[in-house]
Order: structure tokens, then C-alpha cells, then sequence
């Protein structure tokens, strides 16, 4: 992982900052494309848009998919604020997305919700699913745990 990498997991971070103001689950994610250039950008939107399948990742593949084509997806990389949960990983698996960068892992972002993000979680770490596909992903991280943590801390505490 280069510098220009934590630059960009830096602004997933930042992603995640934004999805906490607008009042969602503070995670973020970015795509970036195979010359370096920030193709695409999504955060959180579980609570406003009340859709249980409103994370950051998912929301950026959908986006994603819909605007480039197979060969640029599979070229690029997506940078998330954590770890991708099981269905956010088989989303970057059937988009095609080529390598996957994040900051905080879910051991640790399980350690900071408690309870509170879900009562039953499926923990399944990224790496897992990618390692049971037909096609290769690149995984990185954890990087930059203790910046990744900031936008969460007091969040799942304050949830009923």
C-alpha cells in the first residue's frame, strides 16, 4: 500500500464523516480507476433511504456498474472506510471490481458497535468470500484503523 492509497482511504473516511451528518451509519467507499482517477463515490444510506442494503460499497457497485464498462471495473479499485460485510464483497465480486482497499476491520468495527449494528451479525471477513469466488480480488488492510474509528465513536451509542 503507497501513500497515494492511504490518500485515498483518507477520503473514505471522510465519505464515512459526510454518511454520519446526513444521519446514516458513518461508512464510506470510493472507486478508483485504473489511471489513478476518482471514478466513483457513495456513502452509507441505510436510514434515509430505509433500505437495509444501502451500504457505502453496495451503493458505489451499483453506481459503478451502471457507468463503466467490465474491463475498467475489473482494472480499478475500491476503497472503503471498513471492511466490506459478506454482501458488500460478493457485490464487488459480481461487479467485476479487480481490488479492494479498506481501513478498519470488522473484528475491530464489531468491537466499536457492540450490539447496536446488528443483534445476529454475519461475520464473514471479506477475504473469506473472495477466496470462495471464480475470480481473483486483490484484498489490502486493515490501514489506518485509528482514523477509520473517528466517524463511529459515540454513533452506535447513541442508537435505541
Amino acid at each position: 500500500m503507497n501513500e497515494t492509497d492511504l490518500g485515498h482511504l483518507r477520503r473514505s473516511i471522510d465519505i464515512a464523516q459526510s454518511a454520519r451528518s446526513h444521519g446514516n451509519h458513518p461508512f464510506g467507499a470510493l472507486l478508483v480507476g485504473p489511471r489513478g482517477d476518482i471514478l466513483a463515490e457513495a456513502e452509507n444510506t441505510v436510514v434515509t433511504q430505509r433500505d437495509a442494503t444501502g451500504h457505502a460499497e453496495l451503493n458505489l457497485v451499483r453506481l459503478a456498474s451502471s457507468r463503466y464498462s467490465p474491463d475498467v471495473l475489473a482494472k480499478s479499485t475500491l476503497f472503503a472506510s471498513a471492511e466490506p460485510c459478506a454482501m458488500c464483497a460478493g457485490a464487488t465480486f459480481w461487479g467485476g471490481i479487480g481490488r479492494v482497499v479498506y481501513a478498519l476491520s470488522e473484528e475491530d468495527l464489531y468491537a466499536l458497535t457492540g450490539r447496536s449494528i446488528h443483534e445476529l451479525p454475519l461475520k464473514i471477513p471479506c477475504r473469506e468470500v473472495f477466496s470462495r469466488s471464480g475470480r481473483a480480488v486483490q484484498v489490502e488492510g486493515p490501514a489506518l484503523e485509528e482514523e477509520a474509528k473517528r466517524p463511529h465513536i459515540g454513533f452506535w451509542e447513541s442508537l435505541p
